[in-house]
């Protein structure tokens, strides 16, 4: 099949991209600019890569056409977060594609009811990121339920090679991994059994490959894709001292003294990830799609964090 992948030199798209080659499909990268993938792949060579400006074509209404007119049987959108956006190529697209795969989040849960949680479990989200990615699920359903092929992945917390996980403390700071390593004190907030989901990749590129070759199971779903179980912070931070031979050095603090010790970017990721505590489980995708992830949610992180190591080395 021809199939048109948007945003194709991201964190998936790195992935998922070579797979659709190595598949025999025809690929199509969009992309804004001329930005590599994270990391290299021969496969690169055999796609054709277009640049389009989508927050440009919105703005003038040209970026359904510009889509529609490469004729792709399946189009991947792996960065919409705008309803209006997701309305925009459902009108562009209807009857011209086979298949439409959005990517979404776990984040549309909002704060789980039940541990773990399917996909059936209520649409409660807070913050803008997870009300808008609700919004575009449900008008997606909707469409498919009137004709669009379209289908939904919810991803959790991606890693993988070229950019830092989400770490033990629920933040982006690398110096928690690097304190760990050391024996040092690492502060976590609360009882540290808050959960984090995270996801390699390539096993969400591997997910979007079966949704694309199975549509007959995938139109009208929405599907979690993650590692099969969450990890608590402090059995996470536990895990990543042990890589180094080390016993983590860990201090439980409340929160409202906790997040006196970061700073307000961390702390407003760390609560973010805290409230949600994921726990969603992937037995649909598993069953319907053959999904199997290759990683635990720590082993992703210490996939991504080697590499990065090893890359520092050269």
């Amino acid at each position: 099949m021809k199939i048109a992948v948007i945003g194709a030199t991201g964190h998936i798209g790195t992935y998922l991209i070579p797979r659709l080659v190595r598949a025999g499909h025809e690929v199509v990268a969009i992309s804004r600019g001329a930005r590599e993938p994270y990391h290299t792949a021969a496969e690169w060579r055999d796609v054709q890569r277009v640049q389009i400006d989508r927050e440009r074509e919105e703005h003038d209404g040209s970026f359904g056409s510009s889509i529609a007119s490469l004729s792709a049987d399946v189009v991947v959108d792996l960065i919409c977060f705008e309803p209006r956006s997701a309305l925009h190529l459902i009108g562009a697209l209807r009857d011209r594609v086979s298949h439409f795969l959005h990517c979404g989040t776990l984040w549309v849960h909002g704060v789980p009811r039940s541990r773990p949680h399917d996909e059936t479990a209520p649409r409660e989200p807070f913050g803008a990121y997870g009300i808008k990615k609700a919004e575009i699920e449900r008008l997606l359903i909707e469409a498919a339920d009137d004709g669009f092929p379209a289908c939904v992945l919810h991803p959790g917390h991606i890693t993988g090679r070229g950019w830092i996980p989400i770490n033990p403390a629920g933040n982006l700071d690398v110096s928690v991994f690097e304190r760990l390593a050391q024996g040092e004190k690492v502060n976590l907030p609360d009882d540290g059994e808050a959960t984090l989901q995270h996801v390699h990749a390539d096993d969400v590129a591997q997910a979007f490959e079966l949704a694309i070759e199975k549509p007959n199971a995938a139109t009208g779903e929405s599907f979690h894709i993650a590692a099969r179980e969450p990890v608590t912070m402090k059995r996470y931070a536990e895990e990543v001292a042990s890589w180094h031979d080390r016993e983590a050095n860990l201090d439980f603090l409340p929160w409202e003294k906790w997040r006196t010790t970061v700073g307000e970017r961390d702390a407003a990721l760390t609560f973010d990830h805290m409230k949600h505590s994921p726990c969603a489980s992937t037995a649909k995708a598993e069953a319907l799609l053959g999904f199997e992830p290759r990683y635990t949610a720590v082993g992703a992180v210490r996939d991504a964090m080697s590499r990065a190591s090893a890359a520092g080395a050269e």
